[in-house]
């Protein structure tokens, strides 16, 4: 699978050099953990391919991979909540970024309406609901 992203040859490259050579999975997926820029809220976790990553940078809204759909996925471009990337960053050894965004719309990031994709506690073995 090609991608416009190389792979470094050496661990040290990797851990410590200034490549960018995010280590996709066997499909060909990186996971992105996706927070609020001014709260530092975690709103949502998702998945990005090469495409979806070189887009989110090139652009500064935020393009995931959807594994249900299996299809690239430009969030919020239905429902207006895109997401504007402040910040990405990628973890020691490049298989999982963390972006720093900020959201349009109403700032909603849940598919379900609500504010983050955590909004619910687990308490007893049981869920529930919490803002």
């Amino acid at each position: 699978m090609s991608t416009p992203f190389p792979t470094l040859a050496t661990k040290h490259d990797l851990e410590h050099g200034d490549v960018l050579a995010p280590r996709f999975d066997a499909a060909g997926l990186v996971c992105a953990v996706t927070t609020h820029a001014d709260t530092g809220e975690v709103l949502m976790v998702a998945w990005m391919n090469a495409e979806a990553l070189r887009l989110t940078l090139e652009t500064g809204e935020v393009h995931y991979f959807s594994r249900s759909r299996n299809a690239l996925w430009h969030k919020g471009a239905t429902s207006g909540q895109i997401q504007m990337l402040v910040e990405a960053r990628i973890d020691c050894d490049q298989d999982c970024l963390l972006l720093k965004v900020r959201p349009q719309g109403d700032g909603g990031a849940c598919h379900t309406g609500a504010r983050a994709c955590f909004y619910r506690v687990i308490e007893n073995g049981r869920l529930v609901e919490r803002p």
